[in-house]
């Protein structure tokens, strides 16, 4: 069965959000990021988490992997 236009956008932005925390936690970890720009990169990474999160509720059966670092 073909994916839906919805389907596909929903995969597309699982897989963006998901690229963006990786992107940001890696580089916040190699120390990339400059004072200043903290907040944004935070709300950043916050709303990519928040669409992983929809995107998880609107397919249970998707097996999702931990996003979130351990501190």
């Amino acid at each position: 069965m073909a994916a839906t236009n919805q389907e596909q956008l929903n995969d597309l932005a699982n897989r963006i959000a998901r690229s963006t925390v990786a992107v940001i936690d890696t580089i916040t970890t190699r120390g990339g990021f400059k004072g200043e720009e903290l907040m944004t990169i935070g709300t950043l990474r916050e709303q990519a988490i928040q669409v992983i999160s929809l995107v998880d509720q609107l397919s249970p059966d998707n097996d999702s992997v931990e996003t979130e670092s351990k501190k």
